[in-house]
């Protein structure tokens, strides 16, 4: 296994899955990976296909509604699955959903009212309205994403800060959960006229291409993108990193993936008409959710490798010893260790921290003898002593 590319590296949640791959279940919802995926895989299947099939046949307000709460409701069925709130329900669901929901709803009412422009950039007769704008790129595609970002991050954040909460598992859920809930209430108010004006004409591509862009693509894209940047919050090691320069790293990546996905939607929805804008834009979401999902793998393999290391060192060693922590790589140190489990660095060469030389054991300076003190002197052999004496 060692010696396998990393792109076929196994994945440590599902070893029949590699880590470079697209597998959204084992990646969102790593918790049941092991256990009932299907059932979860089966739930987003269902949902999928009620709200395309609606879309199909014009129902656009139940398309809309499915396409909007499908994911979020499944999310926060496996929150209670895994329990992963502690006892706390109404905290988690309030931070890391209602929170992140309700600012969303303001914020996309507040920038979509003062640019007209909400569900589509064409007339009735499918005509483009016109051309691209400069003010309007550097909204939809700046400002926006900029902002959405920070809006996200508050919940996952206030949560993945408690005691509780601050394993990298639970910070990837936490970003998950808000980056959907960002995404239902965008929807929402993106999308009124068609959820509040009833049945329309069936334009079945167009449609079922535009549910499962707003519905399906953009939650993943913002949910992984917000998980990311919590798990490095998170961090590895005891306790959560908080605001590092790998935290920033980690927004900064969640801010560029978000523009990148905003600037492809709105240009290639000047692409020809409407049947084939639409299934460009599902197709550039998914290219950037593509590289996305595969950079979660990677930061829960990580997160994974760092569980298993904590562990074996906790069995060697009684619980009231301090357990020691890599200062390269932040992996925990096995006891008596000479060199780092994950990252393979000397600890004899890192002796200056204390939690490290005493999980490390003996370092070399502690190889050497003691020094002896100046005013003791080695004692000589016994028949050179007894001359001394006769002296």
């Amino acid at each position: 296994m060692a010696g396998e590319g990393g792109g076929r590296r196994r994945f440590a949640l599902q070893p029949d899955e590699p880590v470079a791959s697209f597998a959204l279940i084992s990646s969102i919802m790593p918790r049941e990976a092991g256990r009932h995926p299907q059932t979860y895989r089966t739930a987003f299947t269902i949902t999928l296909v009620a709200a395309l099939v609606a879309a199909i046949f014009g129902a656009m307000p139940i398309a809309v509604l499915i396409a909007a709460f499908a994911i979020p409701i499944v999310y926060i069925t496996y929150l209670y699955d895994v329990n992963l709130w502690e006892d706390a329900p109404l905290t988690v669901t309030g931070l890391a959903f209602g929170l992140t929901g309700l600012a969303a709803a303001l914020f996309t009412a507040l920038w979509t009212g003062l640019l007209p422009l909400t569900t589509t950039l064409r007339g009735p007769n499918g005509d483009l309205l016109g051309g691209p704008h400069w003010g309007t790129f550097l909204i939809l595609a700046i400002l926006v994403p900029v902002v959405g970002e920070a809006i996200r991050q508050v919940g996952p954040v206030l949560l993945a800060s408690r005691p509780a909460f601050d394993d990298l598992m639970d910070g990837v859920t936490f970003g998950v959960v808000s980056g959907v809930a960002y995404a239902c209430f965008d929807t929402l108010v993106r999308h009124w006229a068609l959820l509040t004006g009833g049945l329309v004409e069936p334009q079945p591509a167009q449609f079922a291409s535009l549910v499962f862009l707003e519905g399906f693509v953009k939650p993943l894209v913002m949910g992984t993108a917000t998980g990311l940047a919590v798990a490095e919050f998170s961090g590895l090691g005891k306790g959560y990193d908080g605001f590092t320069p790998r935290y920033f790293g980690g927004v900064a990546l969640a801010i560029g993936a978000n523009v990148l996905y905003s600037t492809g939607i709105y240009l290639l929805g000047y692409v020809g008409s409407p049947n084939v804008a639409l299934p460009l834009q599902v197709l550039w979401g998914l290219l950037i959710l593509g590289g996305l999902i595969i950079r979660l793998r990677t930061v829960l393999q990580t997160g994974l490798l760092e569980g298993a290391l904590e562990a074996a060192a906790r069995a060697e060693q009684p619980d009231e010893t301090e357990l020691g922590f890599c200062v390269r790589c932040e992996m925990p140190l096995l006891p008596g260790s000479a060199f780092c489990s994950a990252c393979g660095v000397s600890m004899r060469a890192r002796a200056k921290s204390p939690a490290m030389a005493t999980s490390a054991g003996p370092t070399a300076a502690s190889d050497a003898p003691p020094p002896q003190p100046e005013d003791e002197q080695t004692p000589l052999p016994a028949d050179e002593s007894d001359v001394e004496e006769e002296k």
